[in-house]
């Protein structure tokens, strides 16, 4: 019997409307019976995978790291095995599991069947796959216009980086991982559930996705400009000790601030500062190549 698939491609991705067609075709020449829905966002994800639960054997999933986020309160409540076809801008999530970035590539991993349990964030009642970030990435997730982005892909948030950096001030920050309470003054904390972040940013050379733990990054420096000489550090995840880099891990990490600040998680804001994060081992199914 051919396995049953819930498609999702989200429209208002980078390559969601063009590539759409070029996906559907390719699964269904790999054996797969596609079942499609009409929604406007990812936010309906949930209740449409929830609907479907009982006519499908796994969920696809077009669109970029936000896209795939939007699924996982539906993953989480019916545990179907999930596919990704990577068509956002960074892509996170598919270079966290290896996926292939073509679209011909990614669906034949989808149908060759093979899927591993994966580890999901927490924060706040709101689950992240990749990242949570407090600081500078706040600024840049709300400043990079949409337009920009799907015209100039991952080169549009280095650009919005770092015209906010030279205005960015760092902010005062408590955190408390692993019974231990660490004061700092920083331009960026981000919180890991998987290895890379960002524009092509490693939050350790050994992080995974599914190594139960978290991963901490606060960018401590004194002066702004000094992040340019940690682009090759922050990219392979090795950090020497004076670099004005703190790592962490922990299975919970707390963040207080004096004041709120906003937390974006996969690239979307969903919740403020104090914080508790929570790693939730081994929540969802994603298929990975063999």
């Amino acid at each position: 019997m051919k396995q049953r698939a819930l498609f999702l491609i989200n429209p208002h991705s980078r390559r969601g409307q063009s590539t759409r067609h070029a996906a559907k075709q390719a699964l269904e020449q790999l054996g797969l019976e596609l079942v499609e829905t009409d929604f406007d966002t990812p936010e309906q994800f949930p209740e449409i995978i929830c609907q479907h639960r009982h006519q499908v054997d796994l969920v696809i999933v077009g669109g970029g790291d936000g896209s795939v986020n939007g699924a996982i309160e539906g993953l989480l409540e019916t545990q179907l095995p999930m596919g990704v076809i990577p068509l956002g801008t960074a892509n996170n999530l598919a270079r966290c599991l290896k996926l292939p970035m073509t679209i011909s590539e990614a669906c034949q991993v989808i149908a060759a069947g093979q899927y591993k349990a994966i580890d999901l964030g927490w924060v706040n009642g709101e689950y992240f796959l990749n990242v949570a970030g407090i600081g500078l990435s706040t600024q840049i997730n709300q400043a990079v216009a949409a337009e920009f982005k799907r015209r100039w892909g991952v080169l549009a948030y280095a650009v919005t980086a770092f015209k906010l950096m030279t205005k960015q001030r760092r902010f005062s920050a408590e955190i408390r991982c692993n019974e231990e309470s660490i004061s700092v003054r920083t331009y960026q904390i981000t919180v890991c559930n998987g290895r890379h972040y960002g524009s092509g940013l490693t939050v350790a050379a050994d992080a995974t996705i599914d190594d139960r733990r978290l991963d901490l990054c606060s960018l401590e420096i004194q002066n702004w400009w000094q992040a340019l000489f940690l682009v090759p550090a922050l990219s392979q995840g090795n950090y020497a000790t004076g670099q004005g880099i703190r790592i962490l891990q922990g299975e919970t990490i707390e963040i207080i601030t004096p004041v709120p600040h906003p937390i974006d998680t996969d690239g979307e804001i969903t919740t403020q500062t104090p914080a508790t994060f929570r790693v939730i081992p081994q929540a969802i199914s994603v298929f990975v190549q063999s």
